[in-house]
């Protein structure tokens, strides 16, 4: 019975060791909106490319008047498709601009998700937000919901984050992990980690959180470890009437996000940078930043779908990453990734959406 018993035990590691990806990222392909544009915002999408090449498919949100005006980085859930943050941008980010892109995998953008990447790929985001001429590079925040929020708690740290909003999240996905198997050496096993609590005294940005009032999948316990580590937390909301999965829809939390946010950019940034954002003299994020993960720049971008011949460019004189808007007839429908044996018998969801 023992040795039945081990078996067991080594054959379930295995199987979890094996299968980590499927456990931490739920890559979702179709559109959660099937045509998104948001009601206060000019909508493009947009494709961009990472370090390695890899085409970041999503949105790109700019307000109707001129700029240069604030603007907000947003990085989804375990199982989300980012197409309904371009619908909803109009009551959470108003008279900001908006990147939403979706992860490797994600949606229409290549690749295979992973926290590595996805870090990387966060900080290119933000350094080309801070590149475009419409935007006030010294107010851009980051936003970041379940999973996302152990995307944008790397990020603000790598990068001058003006203001960090965070939905439901968590100390650890390998907390987490180890809640859910407490029989096992998760420790050794688990490469996606996302601690977000070794990185929250470091983060210099006033920092939001919101939970969600019925939560089964971060439990509160692990966002007040995260939340007791925050070098600048502005507030600790739990939604009325929220669970992990509707938080970010509902009325209560959108009216919540766009008014810290249009509260913390209302202030003087002298006023900021006491509270921990850029000084008004720094320099925009892409010039300025000094962190390990470099911003990529792109040799070659197609404009209105007429693809541009690719011309070696010199490190030093290479611009930003640049839009590449799609032609809609160039949809490429992307597998699941990481098709395979089921694992719905495990029991653990980590950050569902």
């Amino acid at each position: 019975m023992a040795g039945f018993a081990s078996m067991l035990w080594l054959g379930l590691t295995a199987a979890v060791a094996a299968n980590q990806r499927r456990l931490v990222f739920n890559p979702t392909v179709e559109r959660e909106v099937k045509s998104p544009r948001s009601s206060g915002h000019r909508t493009r999408p947009v494709v961009l490319r990472a370090a390695d090449g890899t085409r970041l498919c999503g949105w790109l949100m700019t307000p109707q008047i001129p700029g240069p005006h604030p603007a907000v980085v947003y990085f989804g859930g375990r199982s989300e498709e980012v197409s309904w943050v371009v619908r909803d941008a109009g009551k959470l980010f108003p008279n900001m601009a908006v990147l939403a892109v979706n992860y490797r995998g994600y949606g229409d953008s290549h690749g295979d998700p992973d926290e590595i990447h996805m870090v990387e790929d966060g900080c290119m985001l933000f350094d080309w937000m801070a590149a475009r001429a419409h935007v006030d590079a010294r107010r851009i925040a980051v936003v970041g919901r379940s999973l996302g929020s152990g995307v944008a708690v790397q990020v603000a740290k790598e990068r001058p984050a003006h203001s960090v909003v965070l939905i439901t999240p968590y100390d650890s996905i390998l907390a987490i992990a180890k809640r859910k198997f407490r029989v096992m050496p998760i420790e050794y096993m688990l490469r996606h980690r996302f601690e977000s609590i070794k990185y929250a005294p470091a983060l210099k940005a006033p920092t939001y959180v919101l939970r969600a009032e019925s939560d089964d999948v971060v439990p509160h316990s692990h966002t007040d470890q995260l939340v007791a580590k925050l070098a600048q937390l502005c507030g600790d909301d739990i939604v009325p009437g929220s669970d992990h999965m509707n938080i970010p829809y509902l009325e209560g939390t959108q009216s919540r996000i766009a008014g810290f946010l249009g509260s913390q950019f209302a202030k003087p940034l002298k006023q900021a940078a006491a509270a921990g954002s850029p000084a008004p003299e720094a320099a925009p994020a892409s010039a300025a930043s000094s962190a390990p993960i470099p911003a990529p720049g792109i040799a070659s971008v197609a404009t209105d779908g007429a693809p541009a011949p690719l011309i070696p460019v010199p490190a030093a004189a290479m611009p930003a990453p640049a839009i590449l808007l799609p032609d809609p007839a160039d949809a490429i429908p992307l597998p699941l990734m990481d098709a395979g044996p089921s694992l719905a018998a495990l029991p653990i969801r980590i950050g569902s959406k």
